[in-house]
């Protein structure tokens, strides 16, 4: 997790309440340079991680690092963005980026033409995809269930 995040905290929250009701334990470790990046993938070594979730979206830019770090160290990791799984990582489960533009941009153009921001309704997404790097999981030694595959938009190969 990125501690400059504005919503690390409460992120990390959320996070470690949905382990705590799966039984899971949960390490969180925080890292905003690619030194700190780095640090985390060693600690994730020593700790003989099983899997890993990237939770912060200010990694966007670092995810060619991250995506070759989990490679390298053999970690199975799910990302928030289909990028990362363009990048050669595992799995992604979120929100669609290009959505997300466009409608900040239609947004933008509303007030530009004078619309109050205060008065335009709030959005949330509606839709999320699911995409799976089959290569990636072949390199890591796993085999992606036929159920995930039968829910994933895209599949990578």
């Amino acid at each position: 997790m990125n501690p400059n995040f504005p919503f690390a905290e409460r992120n990390i929250k959320a996070v470690e309440e949905a382990a705590r009701a799966k039984g899971l334990q949960l390490r969180i470790l925080r890292a905003a340079t690619e030194s700190e990046i780095d640090a985390a993938f060693t600690a994730l070594a020593e700790l003989q991680t099983r899997a890993l979730l990237v939770g912060a979206p200010t990694f966007l830019g670092q995810r060619e690092q991250i995506v070759a770090l989990a490679a390298r160290y053999g970690v199975p990791a799910i990302y928030d963005w289909r990028e990362y799984v363009a990048a050669g990582g595992l799995i992604s489960y979120g929100t669609n980026l290009a959505d997300t533009y466009r409608i900040i941009g239609t947004y933008v153009g509303k007030i530009l033409k004078g619309a109050k921001p205060a008065d335009l309704p709030v959005q949330q997404p509606t839709r999320f995809e699911l995409v799976v790097n089959l290569k990636t999981a072949k390199a890591l030694g796993l085999t992606v269930p036929p159920s995930i595959l039968a829910r994933a938009d895209e599949a990578i190969e």
